[in-house]
C-alpha cells in the first residue's frame, strides 16, 4: 500500500461520543499533525448529537461487529482467516485464559472483533493505539498478536479502576501481549499504573484544552452579594458525578439565597434525579437541559455563578480522573466547586483555584453558601484557575509528546 505517513490503527469504544470530547480533541490534533490514521470502533453511536470536533475529523472510521451474530458471514471468514497465522494459537490461548478468568460474552465478543480487525486491517499498518484501557485495549492486544504490529494505549478512569489488576498486569506485560508504551491523563492513574506495570511505561500526558475553541467572553462580570445565584453542572447522571448528594444540599439551601441550578448532560439516573428534585420540591428552581453540543455548554457557563460537580467513588470503584468540563468552566472564569476525588486537586488547590468540598450534603451546601455570600472571593478563585489553565493545562505539550511516542513505536514490534 502506498502511503506518504506512517498508518496507525486507532480503536475506540463508540464514535463519535458527545461525552468523550477528548477523544475528538486528540485525534484531530494528531491529523492535523500529519498522522494518518483509520478509527476503529467496537460500537456505532447511540447520541443524537454530535461535536463540531467530530466535523473536522477526516480519518475514515470502520465499525467492527458491535455483537457477532449481527454479521456472521464476517466474523466467520475472519476467523478462517486468522487462524492460518504463525500466532494465532499463541493470542488464542491468552484469549482464553482472559475468558477462564471472567466468563463472560463481553470477552468472546472481544476476540472476535479482533478477528475481524486483523483480517480487514490494511496490511501497511504499522502500529495500534487504543483509547480505554479495558474493552478496546483488549482487541487492540489480540489484534497485536496475530498481525505483529505493536499497539499502546490512553488510559482515563474507569478503565484503570474498575479492571482487575491481573488484567492490567498483563496488559502492562510484554510476555503477555502488553502495550509498547501507555499514557494517562493524570498523575493519579500514572501511580496506579505503574505499580502493575513490568515492561510497559507509563506517562502522565493531560489532555489539556486547545484553548482556541473557548475563548473567555468579553462580558464576564461577576455577581454581586444580592444578586440571584445561578449554580450549573455537566456531566452524566451516573453515580460516580455524585449528582443526588448536589440535589440533597440544593434542599439544604437557606431561603434567603436565591439560586437556580441548571444541569447538563443525560445518563441512567435522569429518572431517579428529577424524581428526588419532585420529592424536594426543588424542580421550579431547577433546569434540566439534557445532552449539548459545545456551543451550548459555553453560553450556559458564560452566565453561569457557580460550577459544581461533586464527584465521587462509585460502589464498583469507578470514579473520575481529571475531568475535563472543570477546565472548561476556568476557561470562561467560572468559579468552581468540587471534591478532592482522584485527579481533581491536579488542577484545582482548596482555596486557590476553587473550593474543593467533603461530598456530603451538609459540606456541599456550605460551601455553596460561603460562595454565594463572598462574590470576591468566587471571582478569586475563579481568576486562579484561569491563569493555571493558561500556564499549566493547555493542549499542544501534551499532543507533541503523543506524537513523539507514536512515532517512535511504527514500523517495529
Amino acid at each position: 500500500m502506498t502511503k506518504l505517513e506512517p498508518q496507525l490503527a486507532i480503536v475506540v469504544k463508540g464514535w463519535p461520543r458527545l461525552s468523550e470530547t477528548f477523544i475528538a480533541q486528540e485525534l484531530v490534533a494528531l491529523e492535523r499533525s500529519g498522522l494518518d490514521f483509520e478509527i476503529w470502533s467496537l460500537r456505532h453511536p447511540t447520541d443524537k448529537k454530535t461535536h463540531p470536533l467530530h466535523d473536522q475529523l477526516l480519518a475514515k472510521v470502520i465499525y467492527l461487529p458491535e455483537y457477532l451474530h449481527q454479521e456472521p458471514r464476517r466474523v466467520l471468514l475472519a476467523f478462517m482467516t486468522v487462524m492460518l497465522r504463525p500466532n494465532f494459537f499463541k493470542v488464542f490461548t491468552h484469549f482464553l485464559q482472559d475468558w477462564r478468568r471472567e466468563k463472560t460474552r463481553n470477552r468472546v465478543r472481544r476476540f472476535g472483533q479482533a478477528c475481524v480487525m486483523a483480517r480487514e486491517m490494511p496490511k501497511g499498518t504499522e502500529a495500534i493505539y487504543a483509547h480505554f484501557l479495558h474493552t478496546p485495549s483488549s482487541v487492540a492486544r489480540y489484534v497485536s498478536g496475530l498481525n505483529c504490529v505493536p499497539w499502546s494505549f490512553s488510559a482515563h478512569a474507569k478503565d484503570i479502576w474498575t479492571s482487575p489488576d491481573w488484567e492490567l498486569r498483563e496488559k502492562l506485560n510484554s510476555k503477555t501481549i502488553g502495550a509498547a508504551f501507555g499514557a494517562t491523563c493524570t498523575a493519579f492513574g500514572a501511580e496506579h499504573l505503574n505499580s502493575l506495570a513490568k515492561t510497559t511505561p507509563i506517562d502522565l500526558v493531560y489532555h489539556g484544552l486547545d484553548l482556541k475553541r473557548f475563548p473567555l467572553s468579553r462580558n464576564r462580570t461577576f455577581r454581586a452579594a444580592n444578586e440571584s445565584f445561578h449554580m450549573m453542572s455537566v456531566g452524566r447522571s451516573v453515580e460516580k458525578k455524585g449528582f443526588d448528594r448536589l440535589i440533597s444540599a440544593l434542599a439544604l439551601l437557606p431561603k434567603e439565597i436565591d439560586w437556580h441550578w441548571t444541569h447538563i448532560g443525560s445518563g441512567a439516573l435522569d429518572i431517579k434525579m428529577r424524581a428526588q428534585a419532585e420529592a424536594l420540591g426543588l424542580t421550579p428552581q431547577i433546569t434540566w437541559l439534557g445532552a449539548c453540543d459545545q456551543n451550548e455548554v459555553i453560553d450556559t457557563m458564560q452566565v453561569a455563578d457557580l460550577f459544581v460537580l461533586p464527584s465521587r467513588v462509585a460502589v464498583d470503584g469507578d470514579r473520575d480522573g481529571l475531568p475535563n468540563v472543570l477546565m472548561e468552566a476556568a476557561s470562561q472564569m467560572l468559579p468552581i466547586l468540587s471534591t478532592p476525588v482522584s485527579a481533581i486537586p491536579e488542577f484545582i488547590d482548596d482555596g486557590v483555584h476553587g473550593i474543593l468540598s467533603d461530598d456530603t450534603p451538609e459540606a456541599l451546601a456550605a460551601n455553596m453558601v460561603r460562595l454565594a455570600q463572598n462574590p470576591d472571593f468566587s471571582a478569586d478563585l475563579a481568576k486562579a484557575a484561569y491563569k493555571r489553565l493558561y500556564s499549566d493545562f493547555q493542549m499542544q505539550p501534551g499532543i507533541n509528546h503523543l506524537i513523539s511516542r507514536l512515532r517512535s513505536v511504527m514500523g517495529g514490534i
